[in-house]
């Protein structure tokens, strides 16, 4: 992006944009403050008006004029607004424009903080001459068919892609039948028959092998249950031909059985920066274009001869497995110079990295680096502040790990005598409780209703400080904790299997809710705690 805004700048002697807001791929308050959609329900973009103009007379090139129409307007104010500035000599005229001068990186607005390269690179997928954090890191899993290969129950998984597998088999009979026809082979992807309700032909690795009519098997020792958004669990369908692309995460979580921990964090390009910890193999958008920095890497002995690791092969051939440290020696060396005094271990500087994302002077003083660009890791001036980051981070991977055994924050839950049957706690979908404000109903987010019977009240404000991923956690629980039906393959996802199923406690959909409401009233206290980002 920035290659192509230099372009820009380089071919046009003027270039002016209107921006008009309207970017709805947001929420709460940035949401309300982009304003109204300008075409309506058909647009989630940001929309702007930009005129680019060539003048082969001028000796002035790229000069750039923004302006931006303001927070809170409704789509008839913005038309109102275009509709009385009637061209760019409007804008002119009430001296609303502002010069934009490009930074080095081609950045036009949020221009990048130069001091952030001065800082240690937490990972990079190419080979840079400055030292790394990471030796390497991967995104999450890609399916392109997320409705088939996840699942809260586990059974209805099991059926699900046992269906889609036959029906891809028929398929494969059926074109073969078709060959020894004598007809002309034809592109697997237009010749297959497109019924969504027994298969989704994403993306993924089919294609290649439907062509060379190689069946499938179902393959039940894939499935293990996964981080799919944060503070959800589903259960997840491993087979390779189903899943778009597992990216690296074969040498981080190459079992079920293999212990790790990653922290993920939001990819170039996302909405607003997060991180969240996690103990499985997690979504790509558990964390929005997620890019995940492991504790540990695993190796398997037959790489040594030669052969390819499989995301499951080790629990399958019986070979052995090595699990070394994913940061590198220069990674620590780094911080062990910062601070010669101290005894500081590569587990030490994890936790301090994770304690140090969640900082929000580093979060607002690099926002707009960490929007474009991974993070890099300064080193605080502080061997102490070290310390308090290190055990911050440690505290908060014990919550955000053990978000499911934490103790329940004590809400008053109406309907609920604790003598109550399982059928009683079923949800379908949580909502808000409503209050008067201005003589209009509003969301009241000190009350939650949790099913016709169950009501939960007196959930304190500060909680929903805690946002990871654009949402509330709260907000996550509520979204995630439903019963859901896929339009397009018609597969339910009941949230209840879960509970039932797989944790065998019907209760376990409000007793999350209660527990993230923990989780996030102790994650907000600890982030306020942290020491002054002093570098």
């Amino acid at each position: 992006m920035g290659w192509c805004r230099k372009c820009l700048a380089d071919e046009f002697s003027d270039i002016y944009v209107f921006h008009l807001r309207g970017n709805q791929r947001t929420s709460g308050e940035l949401s309300r403050k982009e304003g109204g959609k300008l075409f309506g329900s058909g647009s989630r973009a940001p929309i702007a008006i930009s005129i680019l103009v060539k003048n082969p007379e001028t000796k002035k090139r790229g000069q750039i004029f923004f302006h931006d129409i303001g927070d809170y307007f409704t789509r008839e104010e913005k038309l109102k607004k275009i509709e009385q500035f009637v061209s760019i000599e409007g804008i002119t005229e009430s001296d609303s424009w502002t010069t934009i001068v490009p930074d080095a990186h081609g950045d036009w607005l949020n221009q990048r903080d130069d001091s952030f390269g001065e800082h240690i690179l937490i990972g990079s997928k190419k080979k840079p001459a400055e030292p790394l954090l990471f030796e390497m890191f991967s995104n999450g899993v890609v399916s392109n068919r997320d409705a088939w290969v996840y699942n809260y129950s586990q059974n209805t998984l099991i059926e699900n892609c046992k269906g889609m597998i036959s029906f891809y088999n028929s398929e494969i009979s059926r074109y073969d039948d078709y060959l020894e026809k004598g007809g002309e082979p034809v592109g697997v992807q237009a010749f297959v028959e497109k019924d969504t309700s027994r298969i989704s032909w994403g993306g993924g690795n089919w294609q290649a092998r439907f062509a060379k009519l190689i069946q499938e098997c179902f393959e039940e020792d894939t499935i293990r249950p996964s981080i799919y958004r944060p503070f959800t669990k589903m259960w997840h369908y491993g087979g390779k031909t189903f899943n778009h692309s597992f990216y690296s995460m074969p040498k981080i979580f190459p079992d079920a059985s293999a212990k790790n921990l990653v922290i993920c964090v939001s990819g170039v390009g996302s909405r607003a920066f997060s991180t969240l910890i996690s103990d499985a193999l997690p979504c790509l958008d558990n964390i929005e274009k997620g890019q995940c920095f492991p504790l540990y890497l695993y190796e398997e002995a037959q790489e040594e001869a030669g052969e390819q690791p499989s995301l499951f092969g080790a629990g399958n051939s019986g070979s052995t497995r090595n699990r070394r440290d994913a940061m590198t020696d220069e990674g620590l060396a780094h911080f062990q110079q910062a601070y010669p005094s101290e005894e500081i271990s590569k587990e030490d500087v994890f936790y301090y990295i994770y304690g140090l994302l969640h900082s929000p002077d580093y979060r607002e003083r690099y926002a707009d680096n960490l929007s474009k660009e991974l993070p890099r890791i300064p080193c605080v001036k502080k061997s102490a502040d070290f310390w308090a980051f290190s055990k911050a981070g440690r505290d908060l991977a014990t919550l955000h790990l053990n978000y499911e055994t934490v103790d329940m924050f004590p809400a008053k839950v109406e309907g609920d005598d604790g003598k109550l049957a399982p059928e009683a706690y079923r949800v379908l979908k949580m909502k808000y409780g409503k209050k008067k404000v201005d003589g209009k109903n509003v969301n009241d987010l000190s009350t939650i209703q949790y099913n016709s019977r169950i009501t939960v009240s007196g959930i304190p404000e500060e909680a929903y400080e805690y946002v990871v991923n654009g949402k509330s956690a709260i907000d996550w629980v509520m979204e995630r904790q439903c019963v859901k039906t896929d339009k397009a393959s018609g597969i339910e996802n009941d949230a209840n299997d879960w509970a039932i199923e797989t944790m065998n406690n019907p209760r376990y959909p409000l007793e999350l809710l209660l527990r993230v409401i923990t989780v996030s009233l102790e994650t907000i206290k600890i982030v306020k705690a942290l020491p002054k980002m002093d570098i």
